[in-house]
């Protein structure tokens, strides 16, 4: 193998990306888009990482194609492929031409956990509102220890370009959540709603954790519910930034039990913007 090579700035991409894949995955932790900044003029560049952690504070992820399904982002409307590199980091770099909201969106693949223990889960499903889960779990017949879950990640960013006019929209996700207001350019005294959705259809009484991050860095954490309509008004301020969270959990596939040999499946969503 060629040195030179590893130590050039594609060894090292290379490198950086080998260890995302062979390093297990940060379980029950939020993944998210995270920008440089929120609010750009046309002309200059969209940067942002993808980052595992929690309370809003985790790790840059690098680009590794064999663990993205989707990367895309949206203009005026029009979703067009980000065009990233093995092993770059940040992940998102890409010229901002347009006037206007864009939209980030990034898909990871499925990944498994396994549980050794009960309790390990049943602290997961109690933070995440997953009601009776005991009592669903043993109505399967599933072990109380040994068994797999499978989650994926549907991750996507608000970005003010210019202003920011325009308004967020479904990506056609398998779960997304959406902003009915504009944060760069509505009025928010009242809050701003978002809606949650899983295979296109409206998710009710489901539970939203906001994280909440100020200009000093502080993060704090509060919990919602979306209502008959699967939306919910959250409280925002001035000068913040946000990292809003749902989770769906469900029973496997066929295809996918078989294929992963898991019990159960959750699907992540996560939505992220700054209010000005």
């Amino acid at each position: 193998m060629n040195i030179h090579w590893l130590c050039g700035p594609v060894g090292r991409r290379f490198f950086v990306a080998l260890l995302i894949v062979i390093t297990p995955p940060l379980a029950a932790h939020e993944f998210w888009i995270e920008p440089v900044s929120y609010q750009i003029d046309t002309g200059e560049r969209i940067v942002a990482y993808l980052r595992n952690g929690e309370k809003f504070e985790g790790s840059g992820q690098p680009y590794v194609k064999n663990t993205t399904n989707r990367f895309d982002i949206f203009t005026g409307g029009t979703a067009n492929p980000i065009q990233a590199r093995m092993g770059d980091s940040p992940a998102v770099n890409v010229a901002a031409n347009k006037a206007g909201l864009a939209i980030v969106v990034h898909e990871k693949k499925v990944t498994t956990l396994r549980y050794s223990k009960w309790e390990k889960f049943q602290r997961f499903a109690d933070h995440k509102a997953f009601a009776n889960i005991k009592q669903r779990h043993e109505a399967r017949g599933l072990p109380e220890s040994g068994f797999k879950e499978a989650y994926s990640r549907y991750s996507k960013s608000l970005v003010a370009v210019a202003g920011g006019d325009g308004s967020d929209q479904q990506a056609g996700l398998a779960v997304e959540l959406v902003a009915l207001n504009n944060p760069y350019t509505d009025d928010l005294a009242n809050g701003l709603t978002v809606a949650g959705f899983h295979q296109g259809k409206p998710v009710p009484y489901i539970q939203i954790e906001l994280f909440e991050k100020n200009q000093s860095g502080l993060v704090t954490v509060s919990l919602h519910k979306t209502d008959s309509s699967g939306e919910v008004t959250l409280p925002v301020k001035p000068a913040h930034r946000y990292l809003v969270d749902m989770v769906v959990l469900q029973e496997p596939s066929v295809e996918l039990a078989m294929q992963h040999n898991v019990a159960w499946e959750t699907l992540w969503a996560s939505l992220t913007f700054a209010v000005p």
